[in-house]
């Protein structure tokens, strides 16, 4: 760690003006090394190193296959640090990082929410993120917790009493900052909104809530900030790669330049100029053992206009590239921009709690959801009306009232899946 501060100061000291060439070097050293170090990678640039807009995007196809097979020259399984994605958005992948730039990460990480006052080594997090329910791998995870100044709600329990104990929590213990998905946080406001409570009131010594993994819209956050009482920060990560993106304080989505490199291409793989939209592309800059060069998230975004290399700022994400609904006419609509439209129906309602799209044939959306009361007839048809507006008319929604959403293995709520192939 101390040798991973010291390289993130050299980093930081690096002027604006010079920041585009360092990343260059940085990026041409990277490559050069896995071309040399490691056959994986060599076997995706047959041609060698031409320019940094002739490599391939990586995609999490190309590295479905044994992680043994995927290290560089020097490292094994027993000298990295291994972990595997959620598979929220398909099945999970093993990766790896060696320990140099897993504390680079890390180091950048306390940076960052240092911002707001948090000392990740003595500060204690609320955490609203998965957990094993087996008793021996959730006990190693609770200590591990412990360990970290961390307590771990359980996100798979969102029921009325369950969430009272977490508000019991709250009132018995001096937590500093909240972390962890957004609609689970969510959840949890809409029950202190009912009981007229103000979690703040009751746990005077939170300072902040960082929400990460999950779309936190605008609506969303205002809720937070009214019942938590302490600003909410948005963060934006991938598991495989590092911490792409972090509110600031001054209220920009700044980009992690110092670890990665990140771009926004088209369809076609070229890069876009900062204000368009494309798909995000991510290097990770430290990762001598597994190659992460321009490898595709599999979410789409914006970089803002008055973005530069070292202050890149993300001003939008506008969800998963898989995330699209198909029509019957051959329209495509993107699946957040459905799932938002609806969200803003339940909202004015006041009853939904929480609520899933999946759709299962063309013209055919189920649309799964929570809720104080059944939606009424008058309700749905309401709601179909403004649905075929946006989305095209004769589309059949199949409303479904239940007592809980299903959420993946990790915790996360996927908020819109087509299982149109």
């Amino acid at each position: 760690m101390d040798k991973a501060k010291a390289q993130l100061r050299r980093v930081l000291e690096v002027g604006d003006a010079d920041f585009e060439a360092f990343n260059a070097r940085r990026k041409e050293e990277l490559v050069k090394f896995h071309l040399e170090h490691n056959p994986f990678y060599r076997n995706l640039v047959p041609g060698g190193f031409q320019s940094w807009e002739s490599l391939p995007i990586m995609k999490k196809s190309d590295l479905q296959r044994p992680l043994a097979e995927r290290l560089s020259g020097g490292y094994s399984l027993k000298n990295v640090y291994i972990n595997k994605t959620s598979g929220s958005s398909g099945d999970p992948m093993v990766f790896a990082k060696d320990k140099f730039c897993h504390a680079m990460i890390w180091a950048n990480i306390m940076r960052r929410v240092g911002w707001y006052g948090i000392d990740y080594n003595e500060s204690w997090q609320a955490r609203f993120y998965g957990m094993p329910l087996n008793w021996l791998p959730l006990t190693k995870l609770r200590f591990k917790d412990w360990l970290s100044h961390r307590y771990r709600f359980n996100i798979f329990d969102f029921s009325e009493p369950a969430m009272d104990k977490m508000i019991e929590k709250f009132r018995s213990f001096k937590f500093d900052y909240i972390n962890g998905y957004a609609g689970s946080i969510v959840l949890l406001a809409k029950h202190l909104r009912q009981k007229n409570l103000v979690l703040r009131d009751i746990c005077p010594t939170l300072k902040v809530c960082i929400s990460t993994s999950e779309m936190l819209f605008d609506d969303d956050r205002k809720l937070l900030e009214k019942w938590l009482g302490i600003p909410v920060v948005n963060e934006y990560g991938a598991a495989e790669l590092d911490l792409l993106a972090m509110e600031h304080p001054s209220g920009d989505w700044l980009v992690n330049a110092e670890t990665t490199f990140v771009e926004i291409v088209d369809d076609d793989g070229n890069v876009l100029p900062y204000g368009r939209e494309g798909r995000i592309i991510v290097t990770s800059l430290y990762n001598k053992a597994h190659p992460m060069i321009r490898y595709e998230v599999g979410d789409r975004g914006i970089l803002d206009e008055k973005s530069t290399p070292q202050r890149a700022i993300l001003k939008k994400l506008t969800g998963r590239t898989n995330d699209v609904a198909i029509l019957p006419s051959g329209k495509i609509s993107p699946g957040m921009t459905f799932y938002s439209i609806t969200k803003a129906l339940f909202e004015d309602e006041g009853n939904v709690r929480e609520f899933a799209i999946k759709q299962t044939k063309t013209d055919t959306f189920d649309i799964e959801y929570t809720s104080l009361s059944p939606l009424t007839t008058a309700e749905i048809d309401k709601i179909k009306q403004v649905l075929w507006q946006f989305l095209e008319p004769g589309i059949h929604f199949n409303f479904i009232r239940k007592d809980a959403i299903e959420r993946g293995k990790s915790g996360k709520l996927k908020q819109f899946i087509s299982l149109i192939k």
